[in-house]
């Protein structure tokens, strides 16, 4: 593809126009005219290249490595970025790093959310990385518009974009020893047993109220002014999208949701089949979801932390949708 001096090319990734002269996307690093799209309408988003270069404003950010990779960005004169403090790989000297304090200190801290931000402004150049290997995905917030990203999954950010964080919405509360409601259900009726004749283990932890909140209690807003920003984030696994049409349903594992559109609303949804025993304070068998409808887009990550699910009944919850079976 030549280069006109004019558009020519919209990434089908992130949705940025560009000439197209450049074997990958200036806004987002994906490799350009590369199409992955399956039958049942998901796109997979190629991994940045290794050494390929992302524009943001007057600052350019580089991709290095693969398996663990790390994003060098050269900022410009007056131009920076935030990040939380355990993202920062080294930076320059010149580089000035300043504390960015966060509102609801209290509430962050019980929700394990760094509580200080830090904030680099340039000239200079800083580099990141996450600390566990997978992908990093460049996210481009047009101007007027928002992004809604996972918590624990931001590595950086440009300066210009409004940064807030609101409540998942999405928990539930249980109670009793993890054992007593597994899906294996002869081993949790043994521990019981074992509870009940006085062995002196687990015998309080029956009692004991756990609160679980399948996508982080917490989810991570940036929004841009009149000027558009740049959203880095790390998944694991392969990146893989999909555009919801008006009122589209899709159920999703939980922890799989890597980022979406503020304008896909979510629920919790419970599968409750009817295969193996169902023993005392236990469904015994019940599968998580998270129901997202559209319109909007969204982007799973294929690799992801297990979901932990005692298994034993709830005690109280959000609203959601079940289906027995």
């Amino acid at each position: 593809m030549t280069d006109t001096g004019i558009t020519t090319y919209t990434c089908p990734y992130c949705r940025s126009s560009s000439s197209g002269a450049d074997t990958t996307c200036p806004s987002c690093g994906a490799p350009v005219d590369v199409a992955r799209r399956t039958t049942s309408g998901w796109v997979e988003q190629p991994p940045i290249p290794d050494m390929a270069r992302i524009q943001m404003g007057g600052s350019t950010m580089q991709i290095l490595g693969k398996l663990a990779p790390a994003a060098d960005v050269r900022l410009a004169a007056g131009e920076g970025v935030f990040f939380p403090q355990h993202s920062l790989l080294w930076q320059e000297p010149a580089v000035q790093v300043d504390n960015m304090s966060l509102k609801g200190a209290w509430d962050r801290t019980r929700a394990g959310l760094p509580v200080v931000m830090l904030q680099a402004t340039g000239p200079g150049t800083i580099s990141f990385s996450a600390d566990r290997p997978g992908e990093l995905v460049a996210i481009p917030v047009p101007a007027g518009s928002a992004i809604d990203v996972r918590e624990h999954h931001m590595i950086a950010a440009t300066s210009g974009l409004g940064f807030d964080w609101y409540d998942s919405g999405i928990w539930f509360v249980t109670r009793g020893d993890q054992a007593a409601g597994s899906q294996f259900g002869g081993a949790g009726l043994l521990k019981m047993g074992m509870d009940v004749l006085g062995d002196g283990t687990g015998g309080d932890r029956r009692d004991e109220t756990e609160y679980h909140y399948p996508v982080g209690r917490f989810v991570d807003r940036f929004v841009a002014g009149d000027r558009p920003g740049l959203v880095l984030a790390q998944a694991g696994g392969n990146v893989l999208l999909r555009d919801l049409a008006e009122g589209e349903e899709i159920l999703v594992k939980p922890p799989a949701l890597l980022y979406k559109d503020p304008t896909v609303a979510w629920q919790m949804h419970v599968e409750f089949p009817h295969a193996g025993m169902k023993f005392w304070r236990s469904w015994g068998n019940r599968y998580l979801w998270l129901r997202l409808r559209g319109p909007g887009r969204i982007a799973l990550q294929s690799s992801y932390d297990r979901l932990e699910d005692p298994g034993t009944d709830f005690r109280d919850s959000c609203q959601y949708s079940q289906h027995v079976w």
